[in-house]
């Protein structure tokens, strides 16, 4: 492994990280506001903890009372009138259910002088959830769509119909009572309706999407969610005000910043990266090989969120994946490597944010008798990136907007 550009990527991850944390973009979103009558904060998301923090450092004493519900492993200590639940991501489970519980009794019974401080970030989808049908079936289509590629939007889609809080039926249960929402995006395009499903945003998806997206994956639907997915959920809302403050072009933007104080020459290729996790990989590892002889020092960024369709039982996630078949394509280089990591500092099921491979990481593989291809066809790319080094480990990061892949091409 080229240890020099370990410690760059390594670096820029953590910079442009650092760069996205939600605090700023929470104090940017109460500055001046006036709470005339009783604030109750709600939380949800990966992020959930350190927005409401950041809430409750700015307005102190005024939050009444409040309930945080996030992943397991990202509460970092006691806040002051707030409760936290720990929850299961990507699939809901009890807690999820337990904890949006609390957030539902928090908000009950309130006036039209009450303010709901909505503190929402990715992964809000499978933490803020009260489900329609029995848990065990939202899981099974849950696992279904995630399993079978259907990208963030599909999964939305579905999810808002089959519960009781999401596509903007969170913000009705508010009423009427006003709903500030602070935002922070983990969509491609920021649309607000999407981002965790959108709890108190109108929903514009309709009901013959919801049947288009069943029927294109396959979906084993009991009466009772087919019922469901024929009714239509909000369109109107008129005690919410949405903003959103973070999004994956702030990481892009940061971690360009990284590079250039490391002495490449970023690229922003694309800050709408929609595909399967390995063929990024491979288009990065190309757009290498295209420069190779350029004589200088490049950083090519790509922000977005890409897919994997599991044909095997391994464990990883997409950017440990994106990493792992980009190795193939820049095996042999010199001064060239591929890394790519969740900006929530979880990829997949597993404790790492992403993964690295440089020229040198298809022959350290060869050497332990691993084939690049057959790992991606298990979707083993932890085990084969643990092997070599190739693991990005950052722990909870506080913060949610994507994930950023960065191809690094360093001049002798």
């Amino acid at each position: 492994m080229d240890q020099l550009l370990r410690s760059h990527a390594d670096r820029i991850v953590r910079e442009a990280i650092a760069a996205v944390q939600p605090d700023a973009a929470v104090r940017r979103a109460l500055e001046e506001k006036e709470f005339p009558g009783r604030v109750l904060l709600a939380a949800a998301g990966k992020a959930a903890w350190q927005m409401a923090k950041a809430a409750s450092d700015c307005l102190g004493s005024r939050i009444e009372k409040g309930v945080v519900v996030t992943k397991y492993g990202h509460v970092t200590g006691p806040l002051a009138n707030i409760d936290c639940y720990e929850a299961g991501h990507p699939v809901p489970d009890e807690n999820s259910f337990r904890g949006t519980q609390a957030v539902l009794d928090l908000v009950r019974g309130l006036t039209e002088k009450d303010t709901v401080l909505f503190l929402l970030s990715g992964g809000g989808s499978a933490l803020f959830e009260k489900p329609l049908i029995p848990a065990e079936e939202l899981q099974d289509i849950t696992n279904k769509l995630l399993a079978s590629g259907a990208d963030i939007v599909e999964i939305n889609t579905i999810r808002k119909r089959l519960s009781a809080v999401k596509g903007g039926r969170f913000a009705l249960f508010c009423a009427p009572a006003r709903v500030e929402a602070v935002v922070l995006s983990d969509i491609l395009g920021d649309p607000p309706d999407m981002i965790a499903s959108g709890p108190a945003c109108p929903d514009p998806s309709t009901c013959e999407d919801a049947r288009r997206i069943a029927e294109k994956y396959g979906l084993r639907l009991s009466e009772t969610a087919r019922r469901l997915l024929n009714e239509e959920t909000p369109k109107n809302l008129d005690n919410v005000h949405l903003q959103i403050n973070g999004s994956v072009r702030e990481l892009c933007a940061a971690a360009a910043k990284a590079c250039a104080r490391l002495g490449y020459e970023p690229v922003l290729l694309t800050d709408q990266l929609s595909c399967e996790a390995r063929e990024a990989g491979r288009f990065l590892a190309s757009v290498l090989k295209t420069h190779a002889a350029d004589g200088k020092s490049l950083a090519f960024i790509a922000g977005g969120e890409t897919v994997v369709k599991l044909t095997g039982h391994g464990k990883g996630g997409r950017n440990q994946e994106l990493a792992l078949a980009a190795a193939a394509g820049i095996a042999g280089m010199k001064n060239a490597a591929v890394f790519s990591v969740g900006s929530d500092g979880t990829d997949g099921p597993t404790d790492a944010a992403g993964g690295f491979c440089d020229g040198d990481s298809c022959a350290e593989l060869k050497a332990f008798g691993i084939s690049i291809d057959a790992v991606l066809q298990e979707n083993d790319a932890y085990h084969a990136l643990q092997k070599i080094g190739g693991l990005i480990i950052t722990g909870p990061t506080g913060t949610n907007v994507n994930d950023a892949a960065v191809a690094l091409l360093r001049a002798e």
